[in-house]
């Protein structure tokens, strides 16, 4: 019976319907899914699973693994990134619980910071309020009320996804306890002498009035214009004699070019690269017929970069020109070029070496505003300068002091043109042009830095800000750098790409950047004396400090009068800020508060035990200048090491075309769509399917094609349940000795499996769990195993050997599939579990069963690789005859088969076992090497089918396809020689005859 057909089991000598004598599969798992519906009465049934697990785990002293979760922010529903990250979070969860760890997993929330404040101010500005008419009391409530609705909704969207975690003590970094564990972690960096006060160059958002850090900015293509500008020089050094005369006769100018013509106003020295050639410059004539005049002239001297004079003067519609000779411009000063309209700009301009200056674009000459650059700032102060000037205010606009253009705006903060450039750029332009010192000027388009939260192009500015030392030698004598790059070294990251890109980042930036000028946030609650500009060191106001915020939370320290900190401080003496923490150093404490402060090392003794380290953080790639970092350096500098052993990284996902999903291109796909048309569980598997290392694509072809997946997982598990039905111990067959070939090569295959699943757990490749158990489902158990033991298991006696060993070989299978497959489609495994055990507890509490060493069986994994290239080329061959309608099936046919005699011995010259294979009322295999003439294969009189064979064992094989003319089995449809043997069964073969015999007497 291994080929289905319309036929009906009956004896038609004595009429008799032998359906109900065969072993049909039978059991109440649906085909369908129905996993929209089901989900949710199976979340039902787990209950609080984690904590059910937490505790079987401790009380059978298993060992604890700790993934410390990265919060999302808690600012809107749940987006495919979301299910991406979680998800992947909880198959190391159950991953981990299903080789028999204690797992603690603790969600969280970021709920500080610049998204939450916005939305604040949206709901005020449609109420008419202004944000400074709200008191910050006020406003902080409104941001914390916010938060704390969208947490519950993000919690409920990941409960849906069967995401297992403590959910009843989440953290977020807005608790109380939390705000104060963040300020204790910042006091340390105060109180350790790492922290300092320093004014220097950063990233600005004047939309958001607020300093920001790497980490918080994101790349768009952007216009700017460009503008060459001429710098007069009016003096030298003594190390020019040559050029005085020259410069006497005719001044030159060193030209500069940019593509910020607003920092002109701040502009305080021109840079040069020492090892650049630069010469001296004459202009002999313009280019013609053009529809302006150039502004430059014939005689004009330009000292620029050999290297780029020819991209100069072409864009200056020079002509023809002149080097007069080689220029060193050290020593050179010159006058600012905007010195004729304004006595403000009357100082000297000096030329300064930097070794940030190229010549790979621009003049070879970097013009060098030091409120407004990092490089700038840097060589400014190189050179002995210490004043850097304050330009442009935290709206992004001119200081009233700044002369010509008080009040100018670089950006625009308010109303429709919210994010553009304002005024300032056209407006330096046209004065530059009224001095004459414009040389020329276009259009670049480049990548250009702007607010991840707002979107908004960002500037820099000069602004005094609180910056943790990276550079200072710490109690170990090492760096914060040096602990962090050693830290980095002994840490495993998965993929091992991802050490290289976090290393590069921290051996090249900055000092850490800590504070924002917003209103919610964690403070950097101290205070610093106003006569030495040092923050306060005294342990007894910094415990008072944590104590109010741990009651309070962080409108304590904005609320609270100093004295209830400072004691017998005076709080005359003491500036209090009110700068608000990084949102990243907010979230790189949260180990602290997580993981350590659960440790029984460190004196824990609840139910909830942690570990510090985690032995895992798990985000996506672009936290290596995030979380991972700020993780790592706030270990490092108050722990000496990163609080993880190991980094896991995934990509970010698209749509199916490989674009970056957008809601206004309506190219996202919904979680919470995809769950309520398909399930959680095919959005799991999609997960599992994906190389998360990479950016991986999402849409609805994509989708059918896993739930296509689905469906033969699905279909594998329904029919295990069907042919297992009623299978006990008292069936079992537990002699491996006593199991058919077919049987210990399936064995075989479950070890084999068995050790890759348990391996790729370990190693998070969660695709080399669910790619090699499908195609395990898809091969050696539907194409071969079960299509082969459809005969056994439906039409052998109960007893036979062979049906009791391919019921407990397909219970071993069962056992085996439900737990590799727990941790990535939960609910199906959960179902099938329960359909099959429904007092057997939750299939999630289970951890993977042992797996015999004796199962392990390479002679028969090599055997039936080789049969199974013989069965492919007899199935083509018998396709062919279906094709053509010669046979109806192969239950219908005869094959003979010429092979090798290697080929041959694999099937142990037993015809009997070749036809079983095939799924053939007979077979024959012939000895090809024998000239067997095919014309003479006995009666069989259909056309021989050839095909040569992929294996490298069996060169070809010739199939040749008979109609077999042998009796019908009336039960089991084979044809074959003793069908009638049996006088009580006329119409049955003898093995059937047998097992209705069997059938009969048992119900008797």
């Amino acid at each position: 019976m291994a080929d289905a057909t319309p036929d009906t089991p009956t004896d038609a000598a004595t009429g008799r319907d032998y359906r109900e004598t065969v072993f049909l599969p039978e059991t109440p798992f649906p085909m369908r899914g129905g996993l929209p519906q089901k989900e949710p009465l199976i979340l039902e049934q787990w209950g609080d699973l984690y904590s059910t697990l937490r505790k079987a785990r401790q009380a059978q002293g298993a060992p604890l693994y700790v993934l410390h979760d990265g919060p999302p922010y808690a600012n809107g529903d749940i987006h495919i990134g979301h299910a991406l990250n979680k998800t992947l979070k909880d198959f190391v969860v159950r991953s981990q619980f299903l080789l028999g760890k204690d797992v603690d997993f603790v969600p969280g929330w970021d709920c500080h910071g610049l998204p939450i404040e916005w939305k604040i101010e949206e709901q005020y500005r449609a109420k008419g309020r202004r944000k400074d008419e709200v008191s910050k009391a006020e406003f902080r409530a409104a941001c914390r009320e916010y938060a704390a609705g969208w947490i519950d909704v993000q919690r409920d969207q990941f409960k849906r996804l069967g995401i297992l975690g403590d959910w009843d003590n989440r953290y977020a970094t807005m608790d109380f306890g939390t705000e104060a564990a963040i300020v204790a972690e910042f006091h340390k960096f105060k109180n350790s002498g790492q922290l300092y006060r320093g004014s220097k160059p950063v990233m600005w958002s004047p939309v958001e009035r607020t300093a920001l850090a790497e980490a918080e900015i994101e790349y768009h293509d952007h216009v700017s214009p460009t503008i060459w500008v001429k710098f007069p020089v009016v003096g030298t050094s003594d190390s020019h004699p040559d050029d005085l005369l020259a410069f006497r006769t005719q001044t030159p100018s060193v030209v500069i070019w940019t593509t910020t013509p607003w920092t002109i106003p701040a502009n305080r020295a021109i840079s040069y690269g020492p090892d650049i050639d630069y010469g001296l410059y004459e202009v002999a004539s313009l280019e013609t017929g053009l529809e302006f005049e150039p502004w430059a002239k014939p005689g004009d001297r330009f000292i620029i970069a050999d290297k780029l004079a020819e991209d100069v003067f072409r864009a200056a519609k020079i002509a023809t020109w002149t080097r007069v000779y080689d220029i060193d411009p050290s020593g050179l000063e010159c006058a600012h070029p905007l010195a004729a309209l304004d006595s403000g700009y009357g100082f000297s301009v000096p030329l300064l070496s930097g070794d940030h200056v190229t010549d790979d674009a621009g003049t070879g000459f970097v013009h060098t505003a030091p409120g407004h650059g990092a490089d700038d700032y840097e060589v400014w102060k190189a050179h002995g300068h210490k004043e850097v000037p304050d330009t442009v205010d935290p709206d992004g606009a001119y200081y009233p002091h700044v002369p010509l253009f008080a009040g100018l705006k670089v950006l625009e903060t308010e109303g429709k043109k919210t994010g553009k450039f304002g005024s300032a750029n056209p407006a330096v332009i046209e004065k530059l042009i009224e001095a004459g010192t414009l040389l020329a000027r276009g259009r670049l388009e480049h990548s250009y830095p702007h607010s991840w939260r707002s979107k908004a192009p960002i500037i820099f500015r000069n602004t005094p800000q609180w910056f943790i030392r990276m550079d200072q030698p710490l109690k170990s004598g090492d760096t914060l750098r040096e602990t962090a790059l050693n830290a980095i070294d002994t840490t495993a990251f998965y993929p091992a790409a991802g050490k290289n890109r976090i290393r590069t980042m921290v051996e090249g930036r900055p000092d850490w950047l800590i504070s924002r000028q917003r209103a919610w946030g964690t403070p950097l609650a101290m205070y610093v004396d106003k006569h030495t500009g040092h923050p306060l060191h005294d342990s007894e106001v910094d415990a008072r400090i944590l104590i109010a915020i741990a009651e309070g939370g962080a409108d304590a320290w904005f609320d609270r009068p100093d004295a209830d900190f400072l004691g017998a401080h005076d709080p005359a003496r003491y500036e209090k800020i009110t700068d608000i923490l990084d949102v990243w150093f907010d979230s790189g404490c949260t180990h602290a508060l997580t993981l350590e402060a659960r440790d029984p090392a460190h004196g824990y003794t609840g139910d909830r035990p942690s570990h510090w380290p985690a032995n895992l953080y798990l985000e996506g790639s672009d936290q290596h200048r995030g979380w991972f970092q700020s993780n790592l350096l706030e270990g490092s500098g108050t722990r000496g090491r990163a609080p993880y052993e190991a980094v896991l990284t995934h990509g970010f996902t698209q749509d199916e075309n490989g674009e970056k999903m957008s809601k206004s291109k309506g190219n996202t796909t919904d979680p919470a769509v995809v769950i309520k048309e398909s399930g959680a569980d095919i959005l799991r598997l999609w997960v599992a399917l994906v190389d998360y290392a990479e950016d991986q694509r999402i849409g609805k072809q994509i989708l059918q094609t896993t739930v296509d997946a689905y469906r033969k997982l699905r279909n594998t598990v329904r029919y295990l349940l069907g042919a297992l039905d009623g299978f006990d111990e008292a069936e079992r067959l537990t002699d491996y000795d006593q199991m058919p070939p077919l049987e210990k090569f399936i064995l075989h295959r479950l070890h084999e499996l068995d050790g890759q699943v348990r391996q790729a757990y370990a190693e998070y490749r969660f695709q080399d769990v669910v790619r090699p158990v499908l195609e395990f489902c898809s091969g050696d158990l539907s194409a071969l195993y079960f299509d082969i033991r459809k005969d056994s298991l439906y039409c052998d006696r109960p007893d036979a050997i062979r049906r009791r060993a391919a019921r407990t070989v397909m219970d071993e299978v069962f056992m085996r599939l439900t737990a590799w497959l727990a941790p990535l489609t939960p609910f199906t495994m959960e179902e099938a579990w329960g359909t099959r055990f429904p007092d057997g507890g939750s299939n999630c509490a289970r951890v993977i069963p042992d797996t015999p060493g004796e199962w392990r069986n390479e002679d028969e994994a090599a055997r039936w690789e080789a049969i199974q290239e013989v069965l492919e080329v007899v199935n083509a061959a018998l396709e062919v005859d279906r094709r053509e309608k010669r046979i109806g099936g192969g239950l219908d046919a005869f094959v003979s088969v010429l092979l090798d005699a290697e080929m041959i011995k694999h099937f142990g010259d037993d015809d009997a076992f070749s036809a079983e294979v095939f799924r053939t009322s007979g077979a024959r295999l012939m000895d090809r090497s024998n000239q067997v003439d095919l014309d003479d294969w006995d009666h069989h009189d259909v056309p021989a089918f050839e095909l040569a064979s992929r294996s490298a064992t069996a060169p070809f094989a010739v199939v040749k396809v008979a109609v077999e003319t042998l009796p019908k089995c009336a039960r089991s449809w084979r044809r074959v020689p003793d069908v009638g043997s049996d006088p009580a069964y006329p119409d049955l073969s003898a093995r059937d005859a047998d097992a209705v015999r069997a059938w009969d007497a048992a119900r008797a």
